[in-house]
C-alpha cells in the first residue's frame, strides 16, 4: 500500500458528528477532503481549510483514507459504492452499523479491494468537536495502524484495538445499550419528580457525590427538566441504534426486555416532535408524558 507520509482524508458525511471529526483532523495538519449529501455542509468546512467536494468520487480520489459518519449500514454501503475509492485505500468506517451491518461492510470492502478498519466511536458533538472520542477499532491493524496513528489521533483520545473488523461494532452496541439505559432512568426520575410536585434539581442534589452520581446525570438532568434538548445525539439516532441493540442482544441470547422498553420510550418520544433529528436523546423525556 503506497501512501503519503501525511495521510489525506476523505470525510464523507459531514454532520454532527462528521464535521468534528474534520475539523480535528484539519487541527492536527492533515488533508481533509469533504462530502456530505447536503453541500452546503461540507462548503462550510472549507473555512477551516478543507476541500468540499460535491460528488463523493470527487472527494475520495487520491485520498489515502475514507473516514465514513453517516447515519446507518445502508448509507455507508451506498456512499462507499457510489464514491469507488481505489483499491488498497483504507476504509475508516465509523457509523454505528450494528452486527448485521458490519457484517456488510465486510463484504462490501472485499468486494472492492478497500481495506477495512470498523472503528466506530464513543462520544458525541463535543468529543467530536474537541478530538476526544474513543475509537473502537477492528481490523488489520499491523497493515494499517502506521497510516492511520495520525488519523485517529487527531480524532481520539484513545485508541483499543479490538481484533477482526466488526468487533468494534459489536462493543458499539454493547456501550450504547449502557447510554440508552441511563438515559433513560435519567428521564424517568426527572419526570417522576415533576409528577410528583418536586424540583428535579432536588434529586440531583441527593445523589450528587453518591456511589451512583454519574456526570451525565447534572448535564441531561436539567436540560430535560428545562424541556430544552440541543442536539448532541440525535433522537432519530438513538431509535435507530436502540433497535440495532435489540437485535444483537437476540444474538447473543440475552433477553432485550429492558432494551426493548427504552426503545418504545424513545419512539413515542420521536413521535412527539416535528423533527426529531433535531432533538437531542435528552428528548426521550416526552415518551413518558
Amino acid at each position: 500500500m503506497t501512501t503519503s507520509p501525511t495521510p489525506t482524508v476523505a470525510v464523507l458525511g459531514t454532520g454532527t458528528m462528521g464535521a468534528g471529526m474534520a475539523r480535528s483532523l484539519l487541527r492536527a495538519g492533515l488533508p481533509v477532503r469533504a462530502w456530505n449529501r447536503d453541500a452546503a455542509k461540507a462548503r462550510v468546512l472549507a473555512g477551516d481549510g478543507a476541500q468540499a467536494f460535491d460528488d463523493a468520487a470527487e472527494a475520495v480520489r487520491g485520498a489515502d483514507v475514507v473516514l465514513t459518519m453517516l447515519f446507518d449500514a445502508d448509507s455507508a454501503i451506498e456512499v462507499v459504492r457510489q464514491a469507488a475509492p481505489a483499491p488498497g485505500t483504507v476504509w475508516l468506517q465509523t457509523t454505528t452499523v450494528g452486527i448485521e451491518g458490519a457484517d456488510r461492510t465486510v463484504e462490501v470492502a472485499r468486494e472492492l479491494g478497500l481495506v477495512l478498519v470498523d472503528c466506530p466511536v464513543l462520544g458525541t458533538r463535543q468529543p467530536a468537536d474537541t478530538g476526544t472520542l474513543v475509537m473502537l477499532a477492528s481490523g488489520p491493524r499491523a497493515d494499517v495502524e502506521e497510516l492511520l496513528a495520525p488519523v485517529l489521533d487527531a480524532v481520539g483520545s484513545r485508541t483499543l484495538w479490538l481484533g477482526e473488523a466488526g468487533r468494534g461494532s459489536r462493543l458499539k452496541l454493547v456501550a450504547n445499550a449502557w447510554v440508552l439505559s441511563v438515559t433513560a432512568g435519567i428521564a424517568q426520575s426527572v419526570a417522576m419528580a415533576q409528577g410528583l410536585g418536586l424540583d428535579p434539581a432536588d434529586w440531583l442534589a441527593a445523589i450528587e457525590g453518591g456511589a451512583v452520581d454519574t456526570p451525565y446525570a447534572h448535564l441531561k438532568g436539567p436540560q430535560m427538566a428545562a424541556g430544552e434538548f440541543p442536539v448532541s445525539f440525535a433522537l432519530t439516532g438513538a431509535v435507530k441504534d436502540a433497535r440495532l441493540i435489540v437485535a444483537a442482544l437476540g444474538e447473543a441470547g440475552v433477553q432485550d426486555r429492558l432494551t426493548a422498553a427504552v426503545l418504545d420510550t424513545l419512539t413515542a418520544a420521536a413521535d412527539s416532535f416535528e423533527d426529531p433529528s433535531a432533538v437531542d436523546l435528552g428528548g426521550i423525556v416526552r415518551g413518558l408524558a
